[in-house]
């Protein structure tokens, strides 16, 4: 009886969609009408779709900027924050106070101030002589969702960093400065091997977060310019869920099924080839 409520809505919210989907990725459907059974069509189809493989493209980009940025800033903030600094706990307060943000707001918000042709942003460079920039044209669109993004990470991985800290004893660091160790050595050689266990567990939340992230890409650009910052589950939603009318995606409840099943696929691939190469990492060291 207690765990009856979550099997129902894990039965009828989780189990029974990914069987739907299953039967028909080998269909013809457009969400109304007759189903019509075209066998592998779909999955033929979809070798040969420039813009689904253009969106992976995208996505491996915006998730590689979006590790290198993130993971980083996070980590030397954590350390930062761990030690005896004035204002501390409000400081982690600030910083993590971005991630308990609607992503459809946040997005919002940035929109008003990364506008190209009113932004907040430009009116400030205007105001200093320059012509402004084009924050979400065809060559800077990418590099700022993947600003907004980290900025809206950072402090979700910040505080999983604080928690692998606190685990690190402290007699460990009082026996390398007995020794003559910097805080430089220090943070080499004995912080970022004994956060091993926890970076590998905070990168891959990072990875899968950014392979399947597009809220706040969809709310800025819907994609744009020309299709530079669709990733894949943005052409994947517009599939199934088309955004308006004048969508150049049609709705394609079949191939979308199917596009679906490669996905998914295609994380679980990237996922084992990461656990793979921590693993053996882990092993040599």
């Amino acid at each position: 009886m207690f765990v009856a409520p979550s099997v129902i809505l894990t039965m009828t919210l989780g189990i029974y969609p990914i069987l739907w989907a299953l039967r028909y990725m080998f269909y013809e459907y457009r969400g109304y009408g007759e189903a019509r059974y075209i066998g592998f069509e779909n999955f033929t189809r979809l070798w040969h779709d420039d813009v689904l493989w253009m969106s992976i493209w995208n996505t491996l980009v915006y998730a590689a900027g979006k590790l290198v940025l993130t993971i980083p800033i996070a980590l030397v903030l954590a350390v930062l924050l761990n030690g005896k600094l004035r204002g501390r706990n409000v400081l982690r307060g600030i910083i993590f106070m971005p991630t308990i943000f609607s992503t459809a707001v946040m997005a919002v918000v940035f929109y008003i101030i990364f506008n190209s042709y009113n932004g907040l942003l430009n009116q400030v460079l205007k105001t200093i002589g320059s012509t402004g920039v084009d924050w979400l044209g065809v060559e800077y669109a990418m590099l700022t969702c993947i600003i907004i993004a980290a900025w809206g990470g950072i402090g979700n991985y910040m505080l999983l960093f604080l928690a692998g800290l606190q685990g690190i004893p402290k007699d460990v660091y009082e026996s390398a400065e007995l020794d003559g160790a910097t805080g430089w050595r220090k943070f080499v050689h004995i912080t970022i091997p004994m956060l091993g266990p926890v970076l590998n567990i905070i990168m891959m939340i990072a990875i899968m977060n950014a392979l399947d992230s597009y809220e706040s890409i969809m709310v800025l650009t819907g994609g744009g310019p020309v299709g530079k910052t669709q990733v894949m589950y943005m052409y994947l939603f517009k599939l199934l869920f088309p955004v308006s009318t004048g969508e150049t995606v049609p709705q394609d409840i079949g191939y979308g099924s199917a596009v679906a099943f490669f996905l998914s696929l295609l994380v679980g691939a990237l996922t084992g080839i990461y656990l793979y190469l921590t693993r053996k990492l882990n092993n040599i060291y």
